[in-house]
């Protein structure tokens, strides 16, 4: 690489990062590869270090090459994407993959079954040269993406970089940022003395959102009926499939949010992709409002604008909030006005977060009551939902 870098979208000249996020590409269309490969080195800290047509040919590709992220098509010859996911985490555990889906009901349904399988994160599958070259927010969200787990992809690496293989003279470069990262400074908020019963509970989420839901979730069933909004970011058409897995992986009654339907027990509502999901008061019954309000956070659905409607429609100590895995930091500014007003808010642990972006904004701010390993967040809600009424 050269001394120094031209931004693709600003032309302003950088310096080139003398260890840039390695990436592959992997996808049957030359040129969709050509288009992601050109969206990425647009940004000096990312690398694109191989290209290659489909599931074997990425397997074959990262036993020759230290990896960060891989950005995976799914339907592809010889061996697609759901097929090659094991396969590629059994030669590097620590690397993170994106799905590249398209926003069909099979393509969400596919992407929601890869990231059981292991897939990080999932981006919708540009289908022109157009979308690709024009769209800035397609570029970000990649770009940001690629980032956040290629960050997520070395720590884990650092942690188990005695169990790796060895290191090709060509490939050491790269590895030398594998170092341990300083522990975050964590302050709890003590416990409140008598909490009431929640009324409400509401869970905000992003990157590896859909497992860990899945994981929460499976928690809820008999006994807790207190209504569960959630907001986890994605697009359109996922969410409708994200209800459906909820429902039967888990056990709820769960389904998209429509616009002025009351809140009721013993359901969870999802916010619908490209909509803000609000509670308002009408009448005295709280129900559900959709609303098209400029993206938070360049998110819509946000937690952000559900956590302060939450908080004005049935009082912040009646709201039980749980912040999971996620990059960015949607969620802090509406948990700082929950807790502020005495509700209560736990997170996700950075150990077993995809990314500890969202929970570990909230943990580091001390708006948390606890934060606790994914496994134990699910029975924890459950036992302070299940509490008697102060």
């Amino acid at each position: 690489m050269s001394d120094s870098f031209r931004n693709a979208t600003t032309g302003t000249a950088r310096p080139a990062n003398p260890d840039p996020y390695r990436v592959m590409v992997v996808d049957d269309s030359a040129v969709i590869r050509g288009l992601l490969t050109r969206a990425l080195e647009g940004d000096a800290d990312i690398r694109v270090v191989a290209s290659v047509g489909d599931g074997q040919m990425a397997v074959n590709s990262l036993q020759r090459n230290t990896i960060d992220v891989i950005v995976l098509d799914i339907e592809m010859p010889v061996m697609d994407g759901l097929t090659a996911i094991p396969k590629l985490l059994a030669v590097a555990p620590q690397v993170k993959i994106i799905m590249a889906s398209t926003l069909t009901l099979r393509g969400a349904d596919i992407s929601l079954k890869c990231l059981q399988a292991g897939a990080a994160d999932y981006i919708p599958k540009p289908t022109s040269t157009r979308e690709v070259g024009n769209a800035d927010d397609f570029k970000r969200e990649l770009v940001s993406k690629v980032k956040a787990l290629g960050g997520a992809a070395r720590r884990a690496g650092s942690r188990t970089r005695g169990d790796m293989r060895p290191l090709s003279p060509t490939t050491r470069t790269a590895a030398t940022a594998l170092r341990p990262r300083e522990p975050a400074t964590i302050t709890l908020r003590p416990a409140p003395a008598a909490p009431p019963r929640p009324d409400v509970i509401a869970i905000g989420s992003s990157t590896g959102g859909p497992q860990a839901l899945f994981e929460v979730l499976g928690h809820m069933k008999g006994g807790v009926n207190q209504p569960i909004l959630i907001t986890q970011h994605m697009p359109a058409t996922f969410t409708t499939i994200l209800a459906e897995h909820i429902s039967r992986q888990c056990g709820l009654v769960a389904a998209e949010a429509k616009d002025g339907e009351p809140i009721v027990a013993n359901r969870c509502y999802i916010a619908p992709g490209d909509f803000h999901m609000l509670v308002a008061n009408r009448g005295g019954t709280n129900v559900l409002q959709l609303s098209k309000d400029p993206p938070e956070n360049f998110c819509r659905p946000a937690v952000d604008p559900m956590m302060r409607s939450i908080v004005r429609a049935f009082g912040a100590r009646k709201v039980l909030a749980c912040i999971l895995t996620g990059m960015g930091q949607d969620g802090l500014k509406g948990c700082t006005d929950l807790v502020g007003q005495g509700g209560t808010l736990i997170a996700q642990d950075e150990a077993s977060s995809v990314v500890w972006g969202m929970p570990g904004a909230v943990a580091q701010a001390g708006l948390c009551t606890a934060v606790l390993p994914l496994k134990d967040i699910g029975p924890y809600i459950r036992k302070f939902a299940l509490r008697t009424a102060a």
